[in-house]
C-alpha cells in the first residue's frame, strides 16, 4: 500500500508503557519513510489541563488514566486526518500541565503514525487505525526510562517521579495498558534493535505489502 489519495491514507499505531520505546520506534519510522510522506501525532497532546491538580512533584494527578485525556477529540481528529482533512492539534505544557490557547496545525501525511501508552484502550480510537504496533519492555526498563525522562525533560525531582511511578504508572500499566496488548496487530520488544523491523515495515509499505503481513512475530 502506497497511500496517496485521502481516502488511501494510513493509520499506524504505536503503543506500549511508558519507557517501552514507543516514542523512539515512532520516531524511526518517520525520519525512514521521511518527513514528507510520514508525520506522528502524540496522544500526550490530547492531555486535559489538569493544571488546577498538580501538586508541582506529580503525587496528587493520574496521568496515565485514560480519563486524563480528551479521546474523544483524537478519535475526531483521526477521522478527519484519514478523510484527508487537516486539523488543529492541542499544545499541552508538561511543565505547568495546562493546555495552552495556541494550537498546531497538523496536515495529514500518507502515513500518519499515533504514538501512545493508552491508543489501544479505546475502541473509537483503536477501530480508527490501519494497523497498530505494541512496544513490549520490562517494567524496570521502563521505570529507569521514565525516571530519566521526567527529571531531565520535564523538569520533576527524582522523589515525586517514584512516587507517580509506584501509585500510578504501575497500577494503571497493569489494568490498562497491559490488556490493551491483546488488541495489538503485532507485538515488538522494546529492549531489542528496531532497525530490522523499521527496514521491513518501510519496505512495505513502499512495496504495497498487505498489511497482514506485518502482523507476524
Amino acid at each position: 500500500m502506497t497511500p496517496s489519495s485521502p481516502s488511501s491514507i494510513l493509520l499506524i499505531g504505536v503503543a506500549g508503557g511508558s519507557g517501552s520505546g514507543k516514542t523512539t520506534f515512532a520516531r524511526m519510522l518517520q525520519a525512514h519513510l521521511g518527513e514528507d510522506f510520514c508525520t506522528t501525532l502524540a496522544q500526550d497532546s490530547y492531555y486535559r489541563d489538569l493544571s488546577e491538580q498538580f501538586d508541582r512533584d506529580g503525587g496528587k494527578v493520574n496521568f496515565d488514566h485514560p480519563d486524563a485525556i480528551e479521546f474523544s477529540l483524537l478519535a475526531r481528529h483521526l477521522k478527519d486526518l484519514k478523510e484527508g482533512r487537516s486539523i488543529d492539534v492541542p499544545r499541552y505544557d508538561f511543565a505547568s500541565h495546562k493546555r495552552l490557547l495556541e494550537v498546531t496545525y497538523f496536515d495529514p501525511r500518507p502515513v500518519v503514525i499515533v504514538d501512545g501508552i493508552l491508543i489501544n484502550t479505546q475502541e473509537e480510537v483503536r477501530t480508527a487505525l490501519d494497523f497498530s504496533f505494541f512496544i513490549d519492555a520490562g517494567e524496570e526498563v521502563r521505570f529507569q526510562r521514565r525516571m530519566y525522562r521526567d527529571v531531565r525533560e520535564r523538569g520533576r525531582t527524582p522523589e515525586g517521579v517514584k512516587s507517580q511511578l509506584l501509585n500510578h504508572v504501575k497500577p494503571m500499566h497493569d489494568l490498562f495498558v497491559e490488556p490493551s496488548k491483546k488488541f495489538a496487530n503485532r507485538i515488538i520488544s522494546g529492549e531489542k534493535s528496531f532497525g530490522p523491523i523499521i527496514e521491513e515495515v518501510v519496505y512495505g509499505i513502499r512495496e504495497g505489502a498487505p498489511l497482514e503481513q506485518w502482523s507476524r512475530p
